[in-house]
């Protein structure tokens, strides 16, 4: 069960995010328009199993703790660096800021990749007037494609993907996303679906587990 203050960071988490796609769709922008996206039943049915459930599955040897310093993605040519992201003085989880350069973030209060339970990555699917987001693709992922996280100790958590889903924000499914596991697992965060005057209506979740490529 999520504990009142894990459900916290869960809640601001999710606030955040819906925020932050919104703003930025870059509206107007040539290639503005988000990726197409799978409906909610996604590229398999695992991540609509009860995270219970899935936390039974045969273990992948946890890594110990490192951030992660670097994602790559090669279904997606995403090869990018990570960046921390923590609270905001308002409560809500800080996301990458919208630039040229952009770049996924880890949020810091989950665990590091390769951990035991879900660590969680967010980035942008746009960034205003500079252009695709780092996650412009994610929802282009297939079950079985490769994520990799280097760490800062010098190791790599490899991922495989096991499902995507597309949800709309105000069904984001929290617990499946924050909830604990007892596996090594990833979740890759954007938003996606139709880009409305308001922002991305939806939000595009890929779910990983640790594979035994990792040390």
């Amino acid at each position: 069960m999520t504990s009142p203050s894990r459900r916290a960071f869960t809640t601001a988490a999710v606030a955040s995010l819906l925020v932050s796609c919104g703003g930025g769709g870059g509206g107007g922008r040539a290639g503005g328009q988000p990726a197409t996206a799978r409906p909610s039943t996604s590229a398999s049915t695992d991540a609509s199993t009860p995270p219970s459930s899935r936390s039974s599955a045969k273990a992948t040897h946890a890594l110990g703790r490192s951030v992660p310093v670097s994602l790559q993605i090669p279904a997606i040519q995403v090869d990018t660096r990570v960046m921390q992201l923590g609270l905001a003085s308002d409560g809500t989880v800080q996301v990458p800021p919208i630039t040229a350069n952009d770049e996924a973030g880890w949020y810091r209060h989950s665990p590091t990749p390769g951990q035991t339970g879900p660590s969680v990555i967010l980035g942008h699917v746009t960034v205003g007037d500079y252009g695709d987001g780092v996650f412009r693709h994610l929802a282009g992922l297939h079950r079985g494609d490769r994520i990799v996280a280097r760490l800062e100790n010098g190791t790599a958590a490899v991922f495989g993907v096991t499902s995507v889903r597309t949800v709309a924000k105000s069904d984001f499914p929290t617990d499946d996303v924050y909830g604990d596991v007892g596996r090594p697992e990833l979740r890759l965060i954007t938003c996606g679906g139709t880009l409305t005057d308001d922002g991305y209506l939806d939000n595009v979740i890929v779910f990983a587990a640790l594979s035994a490529e990792s040390p």
